[in-house]
């Protein structure tokens, strides 16, 4: 395609489809041969990345790409692919951002290899609104899992924005945790933003959005859930983000190349000691001892944050916020019945029903306990496990 069909292209496609500068950057970053630490020294050495487009063949090939690279630029071929794709966009109610965009997020801006596309979902301007990383096991402990959620849950009711990576697990229970105080999260996928993976959060990533949340991702529509997309997600994660709390990681997980990163992009790293005796307590414990802030309530978390963030996301001060939600343990505002079910419940290992009964059995009838327990989940002090089993949450 000669270039100034290219340039005509790209004109119906700013006017109908994107915005122009955008869909160019997006033929870039979809060109065989290319990544992004390529197509921002395309753009150095071009200026913008309307005029990679506008180069010749031989000017493609003088800057050093690779020869499959320069073809499909020079032929139009990038700027085909790049226009089928946001109209593919379009049909997944998404947004294309790049590089150049003013709503890209700032801080993503800083780290050393930023996406040059972001593909999003739900509210943009979320995107630069500060916010925390939550990060952690695929399996965690009932221990995991409630301080997670607790955590969460006070730090979006505080405004903070929850950042995480809707895997199963520590980050499908951060969203949760966020959604339950109606606050702000984003999840940041290793898919293509029309690939919800899990399939059992789509209903999670519906409350993400309805709640006024985002959903963003790097990698191209339709792209499936390979391995090695995730470590890959993960510096995007920690680059959005203030810093990055992690709350249970084995000795070997993707948790730990997001701490790097956060190490790495010199942000915040936060971790909720564990058990020493249960492998998911090894990243936590290990990264304390290498001088992360230990973080037993949302406090820990919040007076790390500048002076000025504080003001913004809580101009009355923090204390007006309800303080009984920071809180690890139980108040006593609860029914004598409760407060001996809450005496016996752990928050780290489960209970089975049976159990219950038998322990109690002297002090109160089985109804009374199926009375007791419901009216402890209903309030949130109680969660139940698959197989009649009952945590305490924090």
């Amino acid at each position: 395609m000669p270039p100034n069909a290219q340039n005509e292209a790209c004109a119906v496609t700013s006017a109908t489809l994107a915005n122009y500068e955008t869909t160019c950057w997006l033929a870039l970053a979809l060109t065989e041969g290319l990544g992004p630490s390529r197509i921002r020294k395309l753009i150095e050495n071009f200026g913008t990345a309307e005029r990679v487009l506008q180069a010749s063949l031989t000017e493609l090939e003088a800057s050093g790409m690779r020869a499959v690279s320069a073809q499909a630029l020079a032929t139009g071929k990038s700027l085909e692919l790049a226009q089928d794709e946001v109209a593919r966009a379009l049909q997944a109610n998404a947004r294309i951002i790049s590089l150049s965009d003013p709503e890209y997020p700032p801080r993503l801006k800083e780290i050393y290899d930023p996406p040059v596309i972001l593909y999003v979902t739900g509210n943009v301007e979320l995107l630069s609104k500060p916010g925390i990383a939550m990060v952690g096991t695929r399996h965690p402990t009932p221990y995991g899992t409630g301080m997670a959620e607790r955590l969460a849950t006070d730090l979006a009711a505080r405004g903070l924005t929850i950042i995480s990576g809707m895997a199963r697990g520590i980050d499908t229970a951060s969203h949760r945790g966020a959604i339950a105080a109606k606050g702000k999260t984003i999840a940041v996928l290793g898919t293509g933003i029309d690939v919800l993976y899990p399939k059992e959060n789509t209903r999670l990533a519906q409350q993400i959005l309805a709640l006024g949340g985002a959903i963003m991702t790097e990698f191209p529509l339709g792209t499936s859930p390979v391995p090695q997309n995730f470590p890959i997600r993960n510096r995007i994660i920690s680059g959005m983000s203030m810093g990055v709390l992690v709350v249970e990681a084995a000795e070997y997980s993707g948790t730990r190349i997001t701490s790097r990163c956060a190490l790495e992009q010199n942000r915040e790293v936060y971790a909720v000691p564990g058990n020493v005796t249960n492998k998911n307590s090894w990243g936590p414990n290990t990264l304390i001892k290498q001088g992360a802030k230990l973080v037993a309530t949302w406090e820990d978390v919040w007076e790390e944050l500048p002076t000025t963030i504080q003001l913004a996301l809580s101009p009355e001060g923090s204390e007006s916020l309800a303080p009984a939600n920071a809180s690890l343990f139980p108040d006593d505002a609860h029914s004598p019945h409760e407060q001996k079910l809450l005496k016996l419940l752990k928050p780290d290992t489960s209970t089975h029903i049976d159990e219950l009964v038998e322990m109690l059995g002297n002090e109160m009838s089985s109804s009374e306990i199926f009375a007791a327990l419901f009216e402890l989940e209903l309030n949130g002090k109680v969660r139940q496990l698959p197989g009649k089993n009952f945590v305490k949450t924090f």
